[in-house]
């Protein structure tokens, strides 16, 4: 019985509209290959003929367009090379040799070149098994019809995934500040090296494993909450300021009240920025300094010393997608809207009261 459940089915459930999505673009993407097809007159040195192994490629490009095999280095490089492979082999190897060679040697040119492509062995050995027209052909053979006709197709996955959701070509990491690796704590590097550890790196790119583990870690945490949401656990009894509101009195503010932050908001209570005890303590500093700060300001007013409130979230947003910025961004404070209207604010103390309900019951399970 076990045997049968190691030969069932590897992979999940293809959702219809995805299935449907995949089969309309890769239908697309020969459509347009066929269609410069029609343009052979214009190569009268090399048979622009349809290949099999671009059946291979459009599955990869449609099908999964997340995949490093699928990437258009690897489907135009690796198509080019080995065929290149395939007619040194058909050179210099006789047959029935020179089928198996081709093949062999395309797989290691692939990975030499970080262009491992599943269709490119399957370029090789059709030219190993009809070699007529790619020796009539030559070196030519390798860039007409194989790369021209990649290039096509890859053209076509580019156009087609983009307009129907999906991000190809394939997602580098980029230094941005709510990139997934930053968010998890892991770097660059590290991702890379948890794939090549699982043998997973022609499966899956660096980029979408973060996301990956992101969403994993974020999905974790709203399991460990419960479903609490940030109007759940936020401060509600709030001191606020008004933007002109004076240095002198957000100093007597901070200095009568166990607060480290102060929002400011307008007159319909609309979050304008916040006001924290360094910012405070900042001007302060600048003001005694005298005429060596030139960038001084010139009034001591909230507005002068506040930074902006573009960090707000909503009263509904569960509380456990807030851990990992509190975590990795450093923010002291978060301020929480509701129609736009202050309502509340989040800081690590309200989340360490979170993290440690009901900690005392689970000591004895």
């Amino acid at each position: 019985m076990s045997i049968l459940v190691h030969l069932s089915p590897a992979m999940a459930e293809f959702r219809a509209g995805e299935s449907l999505r995949a089969g309309i673009g890769a239908l697309i993407g020969i459509m347009v290959c066929a269609a410069v097809v029609s343009f052979d007159s214009f190569f009268p040195s090399a048979p622009l003929v349809l290949v099999a192994p671009l059946g291979a490629t459009a599955v990869l490009v449609f099908c999964v367009p997340n995949s490093p095999l699928a990437q258009p280095w690897s489907a135009f490089i690796g198509n080019i090379v080995s065929t290149l492979v395939a007619i040194l082999a058909l050179q210099f190897i006789p047959a029935p040799w020179n089928a198996g060679i081709a093949v062999g040697g395309a797989i290691l040119a692939m990975m030499l070149l970080r262009a491992l492509h599943p269709p490119g062995g399957a370029v090789a050995l059709l030219a190993a098994l009809d070699p007529a027209p790619v020796v009539e052909a030559g070196l030519m053979f390798a860039f007409v019809p194989i790369g021209l006709l990649t290039a096509s197709l890859v053209l076509a996955g580019i156009a087609y995934n983009r307009v129907t959701g999906r991000i190809y070509p394939f997602r580098h990491v980029e230094p941005i500040e709510e990139s997934p690796t930053l968010r998890l704590g892991l770097s660059t590097e590290q991702l890379g090296e948890l794939l090549v550890r699982f043998n997973q790196a022609t499966n899956l790119g660096i980029a979408d494993l973060g996301r990956l583990l992101a969403a994993a870690e974020e999905e974790a945490a709203q399991h460990r909450f419960d479903g609490t949401t940030c109007a759940d656990v936020m401060t509600r009894d709030l001191i606020t300021i008004k933007p002109k509101t004076s240095v002198t009195r957000i100093a007597k503010l901070f200095e009568n009240h166990s607060i480290k932050s102060l929002p400011v908001v307008d007159d319909a209570q609309r979050l304008c920025g916040i006001v924290l005890q360094a910012d405070l303590l900042k001007f302060l500093s600048a003001r005694s300094a005298g005429p060596r700060w030139p960038t001084q300001p010139k009034s001591g007013r909230a507005l002068d010393i506040m930074r902006g409130g573009g960090r707000a979230v909503a009263h509904d947003l569960p509380v456990g997608t807030l851990l990992t910025r509190l975590a990795a961004h450093g923010s002291e404070v978060i301020p929480v809207t509701q129609d736009q209207r202050l309502v509340g604010i989040l800081t690590r103390s309200d989340i360490i009261r979170l993290l440690l309900r009901g900690s005392e019951d689970r000591q004895f399970d």
